[in-house]
């Protein structure tokens, strides 16, 4: 897919995404069971809470906020009431839609300024006490370029704070965390299986590259290597991996919160992922940070990182069930997954119904296009025989001009003979004789 289809796509995905971060309720329950002590632990209680708290340390005196990939602006909107200074905030974004959005919502403030740019190409034009990246540097294709901009525009002791995805590319799982995930899918029942989004049943967990349409984590990985070669790390909090393809919308909507089953899954899962991370197997796909161009003292970063280069050979293939593991009799799992593969086949049969006439819809358009086409034809054809007649007739004229002028000037002739004295004198011999 090239540059500009990827950017279409992008622009289409979030036309009419009102509500960004609509996650399932088994994602908020693993966030407030096991996110949320980590996140007190540093002294905030959420990624908004982590830039609000940041924000009002940027001094009394007007500050220049800048804010990448605000989206619908929900998030500048919140901050923008905790701040007790004066301000001015750039919110910059792909689509215009979701900018129209964020400016009806914020009453029309003087405060904000929208921006419709790509931040694959945008250039810096002020100087800003602090910028804010939330979930958006996984969809930009030109890090370098971003970053470098955001570091010359930086004032003294201005902060750069992000919240973000730093796996591998398009989301994907690197193949010592893959392994992990098909462990746990083994345990899954199949009625648990069924891919939301892409609406297909998945036996085996799908290593799905999401970069593929878009720009959704097209360089993820690139993220935090990048971040470390050009700036200095106040704050970074990582989390999260094997959890997420269970947590997210393709599967997630699957768990309930309200059996036991489901929860003590989840609790299983994020156990593990503790385990890998704390061991440094795996690396965290989550991020928050808080980055300067001002030396500070910081953890070792580069233990987070996972290099490309680094090969895991994967483990050998095991059964796709562990029936032993499921919350109910096989024979009610199966009815269930049955049940959920006809919902899907009735939709199928009416996406398909509604693509047939979709398509007679686009016969019928073009056969009536082409009888335009032929109708237009027909008077072009017309026209042009009218505009040779009026060529001929137009030369027709001009000939009858130019004999109309030639009598005229012979008449002319004529009439100055017939009164000149010789002419005279011969008419007078004439009648004598």
């Amino acid at each position: 897919m090239s540059y500009e289809d990827s950017l279409a796509a992008e622009k289409k995905i979030y036309e009419n995404c009102v509500d960004v971060h609509n996650l399932p309720p088994i994602f908020h329950y693993w966030s407030n069971r096991h996110l949320l002590p980590k996140l007190q632990s540093h002294g905030f209680t959420s990624p908004t809470d982590m830039f609000a708290q940041h924000l009002s340390r940027t001094g009394p005196r007007p500050v220049h906020l800048l804010s990448l990939g605000s989206g619908n602006c929900d998030l500048e909107i919140a901050l923008a009431s905790t701040l007790t200074a004066d301000f001015t905030f750039d919110c910059i974004d792909l689509n215009p839609a979701m900018l129209d959005r964020g400016r009806q919502a914020s009453g029309l403030s003087p405060n904000f300024n929208f921006i419709t740019a790509d931040l694959n190409t945008w250039t810096a034009t002020a100087e800003y006490d602090a910028v804010i990246a939330n979930q958006s540097l996984h969809h930009v294709v030109n890090l370098e370029g971003l970053f470098d901009q955001i570091k010359q525009s930086l004032r003294p002791g201005g902060q750069f704070l992000i919240s973000d995805m730093i796996g591998r590319n398009g989301h994907q799982r690197w193949p010592e965390a893959l392994d992990i995930v098909h462990e746990f899918w083994r345990k899954l029942p199949p009625s648990y299986r069924f891919n939301q989004i892409f609406g297909c049943y998945e036996e085996l967990y799908q290593n799905w590259d999401c970069s593929v349409q878009g720009f959704e984590g097209v360089r993820s990985q690139d993220i935090l290597p990048l971040l470390l070669d050009r700036f200095h790390f106040r704050l970074f909090l990582g989390y999260g991996n094997v959890i997420d393809p269970f947590i997210d919308r393709a599967f997630g909507h699957h768990f309930d919160p309200a059996k036991e089953w489901d929860l003590a899954f989840i609790d299983q899962v994020h156990q593990r992922d503790e385990q890998e991370l704390a061991s440094g197997r795996l690396k965290p796909t989550h991020m928050l940070a808080v980055v300067t161009n001002e030396s500070c003292p910081t953890e070792d970063i580069e233990r987070f990182i996972r290099r490309p280069e680094k090969t895991i050979p994967s483990s050998r293939e095991q059964p796709r069930y562990d029936w032993t593991s499921w919350p109910h009799p096989a024979q009610q799992e199966l009815e269930i997954a049955c049940s959920r593969l006809a919902e899907t086949g009735r939709e199928i049969k009416q996406r398909t119904e509604w693509a047939l006439d979709l398509e007679n819809q686009l016969k019928q358009r073009t056969a009536w296009a082409l009888s335009l086409e032929k109708d237009v034809a027909d008077r072009t054809a017309w026209a042009l025989s009218v505009e040779k007649d009026f060529e001929d007739r137009t030369a027709w004229a001009l000939r009858l001009k130019e004999e109309l002028a030639e009598q005229t000037a012979r008449a002319a002739d004529l009439d100055k003979l017939m009164h000149s004295p010789l002419y005279l004198l011969k008419r007078l011999i004439k009648s004598i004789m």
